[in-house]
């Protein structure tokens, strides 16, 4: 049923588009304002709307993961993105990995084909003087209008910086050295792994502390956030950091040795064709040659052409901690909405599933004139909301899906064993999420659509 109701959308990132969907799915009109493709950030490459700037992947799909759940809670909640995305996956073991430009190409001819949906090409500027307003426009908010939201917010603002990690083209890797399995034979074997043993690791190491890193205005490593985190700055916590970490050789072996490998770089499928592969964890701000060089040196590499290299850039939040609600509206001006990286969610899923809050509460808003979908934090969609909320917060930082964040269980989980407790634990959260998630949807106004 269409009503005299508007929202303006600004940004049509992941939250964005999420948000104007779900509003204009409710039957308010709908204004997304984007600034693609006249003018371009640092980090995107394509057109269209909901680019994946960092990554293919959306994390684990399976709900004994924090990621995995909410992509489930999400489902239930109607989410456009994550529809896209199970249409277009490609595969990734256990992880949600799609091909990123079908992903946007999708998520763009969803928004463009709704009768309630106008699309305008603009660089907003300043906060628009009247109507109900969204801001979902990310992490790499600047200029003038990052400006007009500190002024409007009362505060300096916070900045972070991120790294994307380079692809390499398929045809150009050694397919005689990698090898094809997932960890722990978990799903199908959807990585290329490329093999070190312990000295080709230490000559790698030196070689990526050794190598020259881009200049990046104003970087400053404690302003990294830790899941992004440039390999080289991790590498140099310690010579082993990297074989803890990203390049840790758990649950695979070499079926060429039947050894478990010293060290082992994994390589993810990025396009649908099969012809591009990204590696895994490595963002960087190593100047692009440096890329090349060394890079090259993990076996299986050799002769890699670099599709795309890893690059900086700078990302943005703002302290939302005491001024924005839950549903996103700025508690001192409600017309005002918030969604997405911008609040100070960290992660695709994360800033979906904000969007899909903030545009659903804002068509409820609209029309029925009262909020009626705030997830509880007894789910993870609305413990990372509660999280970016809550007045008493303290250090705030941007914050990932975490079971940590779930609101305790009434009862202590009575098993034997550390590892069998939380196993037990996360078992029990799971499920009374997806049951306060039916729940949810089965009273909210905000459904059926």
């Amino acid at each position: 049923m269409m009503r005299d109701a508007e929202l303006t959308v600004i940004g049509a990132g992941l939250a964005g588009s999420e948000a104007a969907w779900q509003a204009a799915s409710r039957g308010v009109r709908v204004t997304l304002i984007d600034m693609k493709p006249g003018t371009w950030s640092p980090a995107h490459r394509e057109p269209g709307y909901a680019e994946l700037v960092c990554s293919n992947s959306l994390r684990s799909d399976h709900v004994e993961h924090a990621a995995g759940l909410l992509k489930a809670e999400l489902r239930q909640f109607g989410s456009l993105l994550i529809r896209v995305a199970d249409e277009v996956r490609v595969p990734a073991g256990s992880a949600l990995a799609v091909d990123r430009r079908a992903f946007s190409e999708g998520v763009t001819a969803a928004l463009r084909a709704h009768p309630l949906i106008t699309l305008r090409e603009e660089l907003v500027a300043e906060v628009p003087a009247a109507g109900m307003v969204l801001f979902a426009t990310g992490p790499l908010t600047d200029g003038a209008l990052f400006a007009a939201l500190t002024r409007l917010l009362g505060t300096e603002g916070l900045a972070f910086y991120d790294a994307v990690a380079p692809i390499v083209e398929a045809d150009s890797i050694n397919q005689e050295i990698v090898f094809r399995q997932s960890r722990y034979d978990r799903g199908q074997a959807d990585y290329l792994n490329c093999p070190l043993n312990r000295e080709q690791y230490e000559h790698f190491v030196r070689e990526l502390l050794a190598a020259r890193r881009a200049e990046v205005q104003g970087f400053e490593d404690r302003l990294v956030f830790e899941g992004c985190m440039p390999i080289e700055t991790m590498a140099a916590r310690g010579e082993d950091t990297l074989r803890f970490g990203p390049l840790r050789p758990v649950g695979l072996r070499d079926p060429r040795t039947g050894l478990r490998p010293w060290a082992v770089v994994q390589l993810r499928q990025d396009d649908a064709a099969d012809s591009l592969y990204n590696l895994v964890g490595f963002q960087t701000r190593l100047a692009f040659p440096e890329q090349k060089r060394v890079f090259r040196l993990i076996p299986g590499l050799e002769s890699a052409v670099f599709a795309r290299y890893g690059v900086m850039h700078r990302n943005s939040y703002l302290r939302s901690p005491g001024q924005i609600d839950v549903a996103g509206r700025l508690i001192r001006e409600p017309r005002l909405r918030f969604a997405g990286q911008l609040t100070g969610v960290e992660g695709y899923v994360e800033s979906i599933a904000s969007g899909l809050v903030a545009g659903i509460n804002a068509a409820l808003d609209l029309t029925v004139k009262e909020p009626g979908f705030l997830p509880g934090p007894e789910t993870v969609t609305g413990a990372l909301l509660h999280y970016v909320a809550n007045p008493t917060t303290r250090d705030f930082a941007p914050m990932n899906a975490n079971f940590g964040l779930l609101a305790p269980l009434g009862e202590k989980v009575a098993v034997r064993g550390r590892k069998q407790r939380r196993e037990e634990r996360i078992r029990a959260q799971v499920e009374r999420s997806l049951d306060a998630c039916s729940r949810l949807v089965a009273e909210s106004p905000a459904f059926p659509l």
